[in-house]
């Protein structure tokens, strides 16, 4: 590169670049490393111009894999970054722009290098060219010092040690990208990696004493969404047609140019990507959902798993149990309003499942906020626009909300918390409805529209698990709420008569033609009766159980009691519909007894009275189990996990080539082995 390199399309050409890749050894203390690294040429902004810059480099990376046994010349640059970083502390008290400008520059060329190796050869392979010592061909000392271990305890120094301004600002992104790049193993094979390079450096060794300090500092950039300096404040010197490459892939990133990859996987409806305002905060949140879902070690549990189910809040000052290893502190309102601020993201929304899943401190300190709306309603929002996003941020709002509402306190609360105006529903104006009835609202609208798109089976038993879980809690529910309740039954109903009627026409019209094979209705009608006795039993558990707070429910189920009728002798529900039965015979008779020409407010009036008036034990107590974060919910995690490695994916391609069946086979297996990790 050099100072003299001014576009991408001189780096094929570039002296110093061959220099590097070629067959001549050059020492760690020659002047050519001070040459190499000072270069500055316009920022990509697009997905052609990052290939551009690839395919720019590709013969001089491959050049390297080639010589690089004999020369030495990575080992070298290594050592060159890592002198370089033992000072930096010490340049960003002061404010030496040009040492930090050079350093940044030896960790970019480091990253594409590493990338290029990753995609290029076998973790043995790669290790042999990071243990590189002896100058003469083919040599390798076993006691050689590893370089790869080092650079990653002085990745893991520089993220958690370094002042984070204006001028460390790039090189501590670069830094996290450079960890994500050397994490992407996994997505080069289609087997689950447990004993790979990452284990070997990042759970035990050098790097594991920083274990708790890297996933603190990870979180804290999460939660501080740091911008990047202004244009005027970077530590690139400016270009007169435009500025340096570093900062235009790190920062440029903020200027739209993440926009152009997707985190939809393949049948997925792609999502659309916000500006990203931080890419150092985005970065840290990739790189800390990766390290979480590496597979246990096979003498080992994972560190940063540990971290993360362990760490407790500023607050708290009990002691932590001796048995809990790499366990810290951070302050838990700050991470919870960074959260209620980021779910427009897919990786912010895995960040809170895995918090709320696996650490029970951060599950009890959430349940117990008043203002849990703050982070309810991004999440309705996420599921209200199901059609905008993709099938993976969908299933792990649901999972939230599953997760959420295995706890009556929160079941009970969200109906005493009152919205106004809810202006992203467009269904119906909502000038004043309970964030419980919103819930429902907007549960019962995902499953509509998966009825009729997706028609995915587990959708609609988590959508239905988390109305099970609230129904006995339902309070003062909205009556748009009640009717959509209602609503629903009746759909399912008209669907299972639908079913009902093709099975019937397709089995006499089988009588008359044997070799027509018959379609399988039995199954269809099995499914959507699963369906419909679920919806009865959340009716009856909410009869059961808050009778007296639900006047509207009453009216809605009054004013479609015909629905139910053909179901009272159904030998699949009889049992389910002895206390629907009840209530609409009993408040039947009532309203009959008050006469005709009712009016609403005089009918709510008579069903108050009458859920006062009906003795309790007249109903039979609801059975409806709790439905958990069980089974059929875990069948869907490997979905949730997908996003997670398909960024780490989009990070790699800054730096080679796109990534497709190596991408989709690692996505499986890691999440399909993390499955089995997953309680």
């Amino acid at each position: 590169m050099g100072s003299n390199s001014s576009r991408i399309g001189d780096l094929p050409k570039n002296e110093y670049l061959k220099k590097l890749s070629g067959t001549e050894s050059v020492s760690e203390n020659d002047p050519f490393w001070n040459q190499l690294l000072s270069f500055s040429f316009p920022a990509p902004t697009s997905s052609t111009e990052l290939k551009l810059l690839e395919e720019a480099t590709v013969s001089v990376c491959r050049s390297l894999v080639v010589n690089n046994p004999r020369t030495g010349n990575l080992g070298a640059l290594i050592k060159v970054f890592l002198s370089r970083t033992k000072e930096l502390k010490l340049s960003a008290e002061c404010q030496n722009h040009i040492f930090i400008w050079q350093t940044h520059n030896a960790l970019f060329i480091i990253c594409c290098l590493l990338k290029v190796f990753i995609c290029e050869m076998s973790e043995e392979e790669l290790q042999l060219h990071f243990t590189y010592e002896e100058k003469s061909p083919g040599s390798y000392s076993s006691d050689s010092e590893d370089l790869l271990e080092e650079l990653l305890c002085c990745l893991m120094q520089l993220i958690t040690d370094i002042p984070l301004l204006d001028i460390t600002y790039e090189i501590s992104v670069e830094a996290v990208s450079t960890m994500v790049v050397f994490l992407s193993c996994q997505l080069f094979h289609k087997e689950v990696l447990r004993q790979s390079i990452s284990h070997k450096y990042l759970m035990r060794g050098r790097c594991l004493p920083y274990t708790s300090k890297l996933v603190k500092t990870l979180l804290y950039n999460f939660i501080r969404q740091e911008k990047p300096p202004p244009p005027g404040a970077h530590v690139l010197p400016q270009q007169s047609d435009g500025g340096g490459l570093l900062y235009g892939l790190a920062s440029g990133v903020a200027t739209g140019l993440w926009t152009v990859f997707t985190l939809g996987g393949v049948g997925s409806k792609a999502a659309a990507t916000p500006e990203l305002s931080s890419p150092l905060a985005n970065q840290s949140l990739l790189l800390l959902l990766v390290l979480a879902n590496l597979t246990d070690a096979a003498d080992m549990p994972n560190p940063y798993r540990q971290a993360i189910m362990s760490f407790k809040n500023t607050q708290d000052s009990s002691p932590f149990p001796s048995s809990i290893p790499h366990a810290f502190q951070i302050n838990f309102n700050s991470l919870y309003t960074a959260l209620c601020e980021q779910q427009t993201s897919d990786q912010a929304t895995l960040l809170l499942y895995t918090l709320l899943h696996q650490n029970s401190n951060v599950r009890t300190y959430m349940l117990a906020r008043t203002d849990m709306e703050n982070l309810v309603l991004p999440i309705l929002e996420i599921l209200y626009h199901v059609e905008e996003r993709n099938s993976h941020h969908v299933y792990m709002a649901l999972i939230i909300l599953l997760i959420l509402t295995e706890d009556d306190g929160f079941n009970r609360s969200i109906h005493e918390v009152i919205l106004k105006n809810i202006t992203w529903y467009s269904e119906r104006v909502l000038t004043e409805i309970s964030l419980g009835s919103l819930l429902i609202l907007v549960v019962i609208r995902t499953i509509q529209y998966n009825m009729t798109r997706t028609r995915d089976k587990y959708l609609h038993t988590n959508c239905l698990a988390a109305l099970a879980n609230m129904s006995a809690q339902f309070r003062s529910l909205h009556q748009y709420a009640a009717q959509r309740i209602i609503s629903l039954f009746s759909l399912l109903s008209k669907k299972h008569n639908k079913v009902l009627e093709q099975a019937t026409q397709s089995l006499r019209g089988s009588l008359s033609s044997n070799d027509v094979p018959l379609p399988d209705y039995a199954q269809d009608l099995n499914v959507i009766e699963e369906v419909i006795r679920m919806m009865l039993e959340i009716i009856n558990s909410c009869l059961t159980n808050s009778l007296h707070h639900n006047p509207n429910l009453v009216y809605a189920l009054l004013y479609k009691r015909d629905l139910f009728e053909q179901f009272r002798t159904h030998p699949s529900f009889q049992d389910i519909m002895q206390n629907i039965d009840l209530v609409i015979t009993f408040f039947s008779s009532r309203l009959l007894q008050a006469g005709a020409e009712l009016s609403v407010e005089r009918v709510l009036e008579i069903i108050k009275q009458g859920a006062v008036a009906l003795p309790k034990d007249r109903l039979k107590l609801s059975r409806l189990l709790r439905h958990t974060r069980g089974a059929h919910i875990f069948e869907n995690v490997y979905l949730n996990l997908q996003p997670c490695w398909l960024s780490v994916a989009r990070q790699v391609n800054l730096r080679g080539d796109q990534i497709k069946c190596s991408l989709r086979t690692a996505c499986y297996t890691e999440a399909a082995f993390t499955f089995n990790q997953v309680d």
